[in-house]
């Protein structure tokens, strides 16, 4: 155990909401850019250090995931990979590549917003996060905001689909 689990490992409903409404703000940012919404923010002692949201569209590439935008962050910040004394948040459940960086930035705890059935990686399809066979193991809540993080994304693919009838016609 690293020496600052006691800290981030604590359950607290109240901060996890108020972090999660960050995440929240940038996941809109993502939907502004016609991106799929989804947002991340990283903690520390309380201090959000990193931010991300989704563009790989905007950017043209497979990376710019909401999660690896904030872990890379986070990594500059603190100057090392390891991310042991943070929590990240995120609006939708991690696909295997970010649970993959998640795991491997040894971040301890995993809040989640929505879960995605079709390709989440922290219990749906799989559960990298919160595999023994793996070095590191994360404490993963779920459900927070469910509804306002799922909403977004309900409504950012029901937009798509209206802008994609209506240009077709």
């Amino acid at each position: 155990m690293s020496k600052y689990d006691h800290r981030i490992l604590k359950n607290d409903p109240g901060l996890d909401e108020q972090f999660m409404k960050e995440a929240i703000k940038q996941a809109k940012k993502a939907y502004k850019l016609g991106e799929s919404p989804i947002g991340c923010v990283i903690v520390r002692d309380n201090i959000i250090i990193a931010r991300g949201y989704n563009r790989r569209n905007t950017d043209h590439s497979t990376l710019s995931h909401a999660e690896i935008t904030a872990i890379k962050k986070a990594s500059r910040l603190a100057e090392d990979w390891r991310l042991e004394d943070c929590t990240l948040y995120v609006t939708l459940e991690p696909c295997q590549m970010c649970a993959g960086a998640i795991i491997q930035s040894r971040i301890p705890r995993v809040v989640i917003g929505a879960m995605n059935p079709k390709a989440g990686c922290a219990g749906s399809v799989l559960n990298i996060l919160e595999m023994p066979q793996f070095n590191h193991v994360c404490e993963v809540r779920r459900g927070v905001l469910e509804d306002e993080c799922s909403g977004l994304m309900k409504n950012f693919f029901s937009d798509l689909r209206k802008s994609l009838k209506s240009n077709a016609q």
